[in-house]
């Protein structure tokens, strides 16, 4: 061990010292006390070591104070004593030692330490909290002390100089395509101009403290003449588009609740660049929504006062906007879109009689069902709520208290508040539990339960049984699907009316923001269209993406002869499984597939039990496929056929709804869909695309949240396993409650890695991962997390084995869109079309790419954010290999939304998350099943 002090502030050495002093008694004043005649021989003097810490690091530094050296042979002990010991990280110490070195040193000496001098008292000061959104660096340079202040040792106070600090910002990415043909486009982004330096952001202290966010928000607010209209503050932080006079002003309130004298000291930190307050632009566009008279309805605002009725229905549409200040590559944007909120005119009551004249014994569990985690409207505050529970123990003639400590029913409430007359009076009361809230300090609120009278509520959104009406969906259709050119006047006319209202005008000037006049234009680019392969022939997808009529006459890639297969039927749906057999034995052997008779068997009736009865007697080794022609669409009959043919007894299998072959005109249509898919299911491939990377797989994730059983979250995996990604191989997991990061990953990567090795005895040198259904609040942790995950695997197939691997994120639900000019006109962009730049991040390498074509509304671009990457591909080769995957989904004959591993893993998750709830087959992970 080397001798000398040890610690930053030398601690150890003095420590080390006192350890070597003898033993104290209770009463000694800890000096050396010996007895008469006792010897007082000094021990030897060993070399003392120089002291460590800062301060006398510091002290060296000034040639203030000398370095202590050890005491001569034969000298005076306490010579050596008088040396002043290492001051260590004392602050006061080293206050004193540069005030009594400042005025004696030289001017450059001086500077230097005057601002060591401020440190001190910056660390001395309470450290404000973190403000809510992500701090980014100043552009504008720091302030340079006067020459009175360089010449006499002092400096400007350090708030101010904290404040003009220049953070590190992250380096813009420019990760940017060449390849297709130019497009002139256009976006639902508008351009903000800020002609303010950026915003001051303070940190607010009282004194006494104040725990009540709305108190502190009240004292604040009496002091107008000082800060202002314009100010966002959440009870610690406050931001102003103003520098105030002083760095640290000083303020005098009185609480009106005890008239207690509260003093408010409200310092500066930082200012901020405007790219770096969208979060604070946000909350500024929602205030004018407020002044606009638009509603909040769940996340977004809408106009209840121009709705749109759908009276056949009972159904009305409030229009309404999508606004999102964020920083893009081509600078602050503000993403304005229509957004539509489909209501109910009918309320819960009128739900809820219904329910107790169709079922009116077991009306309770069917009122349950359909309400417990709905989301309903009150019209009298348009307000959102979601129904948690049914008190039929409670009704509107019930009392609560009040905050004057008296009590008062919900009827007289409800006259005396709003006006409204409850003309039910024993109807139950539905039942709504907030979310707990976080108070400062770390405490959580307490909650308190809303009732709500069902005869003022109104369902809100749009239920399942609504969702498959295709009646209902078509008729809404005509006022949601809007038009480009109908979203770009939309856009206009928000524009105008933030433009024509004084007072929404007036709140974008008082922090510096004006909107551009015109959405944002831009140059974008479309990838050259895929050729498809078939077995004896090349087809070109076209400019609409679509190859229908060429898959169901041209051979497959791979044919699977069905020569071993049954099929189940009712008696009443005899006719109908005769006519697709029939046709089924025509189209087959045209696109290649040889089709033997099946083997018929007839049931007595649609039970449940009758069907699964039937299949585990004919299911064997021997069976290919089963396929099941039912009645009427039943949800726990197909779960139960699933069940019984993916778990218990694994084997591909088909079920078919009898009204779905049932139209002559369109059964040859339906027959050759079903003829692909049971191709598909038996480990056939249909067709595919030219994939020139070699060694390569590509890898699909996504997690679907189980409502019915447990709130579990499934994963759903595939991956390639054959060069041109025809071949898939699928593994699904069950996660814990809710958990959108996939735990199994490594598990299922080993599995697909080891059957691909299997398949064409090597690994994949080139792992590209499409990875479903996460947002921006967690980039950074799958980016950290999974990735990591996915990595680690890799160690189990040796250390030499280390292939290159990329992952990418997909997010399909989002607001952006993306319009195509055409003459004066805006369209949709064609299928292929590609963007990245301008409207992507600053910070992250992403693009946009449209896949689909649509011929109504407004196609939905597909963001890709590209997390981790280490394969060496270009943008371009990205960008083309993503546009590949999105023509080999096997269940639809032209591109889809997303890449098709991403829509086979979705499938996969779903079909475990609604219908089984268990993990299928290990025997069936080697074939799409769940098509």
């Amino acid at each position: 061990m080397a001798s000398g002090g040890y610690g930053r502030g030398g601690r150890g050495q003095l420590l080390l010292q006192a350890l070597q002093q003898p033993a104290r008694k209770p009463g000694d004043n800890g000096q050396e006390q010996r007895a008469e005649g006792q010897s007082t021989q000094a021990p030897a003097p060993s070399k003392a070591a120089a002291p460590l810490g800062r301060g006398a690091v510091l002290a060296n530094l000034l040639n203030k104070q000398p370095t202590p050296q050890p005491p001569a042979p034969g000298g005076d002990p306490q010579a050596a004593r008088a040396v002043p010991r290492p001051m260590g990280r004392g602050l006061a110490s080293m206050q004193a030692l540069l005030q009594s070195t400042c005025q004696s040193l030289p001017q450059s000496t001086a500077r230097g330490a005057a601002f060591m001098q401020e440190a001190s008292q910056v660390a001395r000061q309470p450290v404000a909290p973190p403000p809510s959104q992500v701090t980014l660096p100043s552009r504008s340079p720091p302030q340079q002390s006067s020459p009175q202040a360089q010449g006499e040792g002092t400096s400007a106070p350090p708030t101010s100089r904290l404040a003009e600090m220049s953070l590190n910002r992250e380096d813009r990415v420019e990760m940017h395509g060449k390849d297709g043909t130019p497009l002139r486009l256009s976006a639902n982004h508008i351009r903000i101009k800020c002609n303010n330096p950026g915003v001051y952001q303070y940190h607010v202290d009282f004194r006494p403290n104040i725990d009540s966010k709305g108190m502190r928000i009240r004292l604040v607010n009496e002091h107008r003449d000082v800060i202002g209209f314009a100010k966002a503050f959440d009870g610690s932080i406050l931001f102003l588009p103003i520098k105030l006079p002083q760095p640290e002003t000083i303020l005098h309130s009185i609480r009106n609740t005890d008239n207690t004298p509260v003093t408010i000291i409200i310092r500066l930190t930082k200012v901020l660049p405007p790219e770096s307050c969208h979060q604070l632009y946000n909350i500024v566009f929602r205030r004018i929504m407020s002044i606009l008279s638009m509603v909040q309805v769940g996340r977004y605002f809408y106009n209840p006062n121009t709705p749109s009725v759908v009276p056949q229905h009972r159904l009305e549409v409030w229009p309404g906007y999508i606004t999102a200040v964020s920083e893009q590559e081509g600078g602050l944007m503000l993403l304005a879109d229509a957004s539509h909120r489909v209501l109910t005119t009918e309320t819960v009551l009128d739900k809820m009689q219904t329910m107790v004249q169709r079922n009116p014994q077991g009306f309770r569990d069917d009122v349950i069902r359909q309400l417990i985690g709905t989301v309903v409207l009150t019209r009298y505050n348009n307000k959102t709520y979601r129904v948690d529970d049914i008190i039929w123990n409670q009704n509107p003639q019930h009392t609560f208290s009040t905050a004057s400590g008296g009590e008062m029913s919900f009827i007289e409430y409800y006259k005396k508040s709003y006006n409204l007359d409850i003309q039910d009076y024993e109807q139950p009361l539905l039942m709504h539990r907030p979310k707990r809230k976080q108070e400062p300090g770390g405490r959580t609120s307490k909650i308190e339960t809303i009732l709500l009278v069902p005869e003022l509520c109104y369902m809100s959104g749009l239920t399942d049984a609504l969702r498959q009406d295709f009646r209902v969906m078509k008729d809404l259709a005509h006022h949601t699907r809007v038009t480009p050119e109908q979203r770009k006047l939309t856009m206009m006319k928000f524009m105008q009316s933030v433009n024509g209202n004084p007072d929404a005008r007036k709140e974008l000037e008082n922090w510096g923001l004006q909107l551009d006049n015109d959405i944002l234009e831009f140059d974008g680019r479309q990838l050259p269209q895929e050729d498809i392969v078939f077995y004896n022939k090349i087809v070109k997808s076209g400019p609409t993406a679509d190859w229908g009529r060429a898959a169901t006459s041209e051979n497959v890639i791979t044919a699977v002869a069905l020569r071993n297969w049954v099929v189940i039927y009712t008696r009443r749906d005899q006719t109908k499984a005769n006519d697709y057999i029939s046709t089924t034995l025509k189209v087959a052997p045209q696109m290649g597939i040889e089709c033997s008779q099946p083997i018929r068997f007839e049931l007595k009736d649609d039970r449940v039990e009758t069907y699964i009865r039937a299949l585990r007697e004919h299911i064997n080794p021997t069976l290919q496929v089963i396929v099941a022609i039912c009645p009427t669409s039943r949800d726990d009959r197909y779960s139960a056929i699933k069940k019984t043919c993916c778990v218990d007894n694994p084997i591909p299998s088909q079920v078919i709804i009898g009204k779905t072959i049932g139209d002559p005109k369109k059964l040859r249509s339906v027959v050759q869909k079903i003829a692909l898919q049971i191709n598909c299911k038996l480990g056939g491939e249909l067709w595919g695309v030219s994939i020139p990377l070699k060694h390569l797989m590509v890898v699909g994730i996504d997690i679907y949240h189980d409502s019915a059983a447990k709130k579990q979250s499934i994963c759903g995996f595939v991956a390639s396993m054959n060069k041109n990604c025809t071949r898939w191989f699928s593994r699904c997991k069950v996660q814990p409650v809710s958990q959108e990061l996939v735990d199994g990953l490594k598990f299922c990567l080993v599995s697909a890695l080891t059957k691909f090795h299997e398949t064409n005895h090597f690994l994949p040198e080139k792992i590209v991962v499409f990875r479903d259904g996460v947002g921006d609040g967690q980039l950074n942790t799958v980016a950290d997390y999974e990735v990591d995950q996915l990595k680690s695997t890799f160690s189990h197939f040796g250390e030499e084995y280390c292939p290159k691997m990329s992952v990418v994120i997909v997010q399909k639900r989002i607001n952006t869109r993306i319009f195509c000019h055409k003459g004066r006109q805006l369209d949709n962009p064609p299928s292929g079309t590609v963007v990245d730049h301008s409207i992507t991040r600053r910070d992250r390498y992403d693009y946009f790419l449209v896949s689909q074509h649509v011929r109504q509304g407004t196609v939905s671009p597909t963001h890709y954010i590209v997390v981790s990457d280490d394969t060496g591909m270009k943008p371009d080769h990205m960008q083309r290999l993503t546009y590949k995957m999105t023509h080999l989904y096997y269940n639809w004959p032209g591109t889809v939304r997303v890449p098709a591993p991403c829509q086979y893993a979705h499938k996969l998750a779903q079909l475990v998350g609604q219908n089984i709830h268990k993990e299928p087959s290990e025997s069936l992970s080697d074939r799409l099943f769940f098509l």
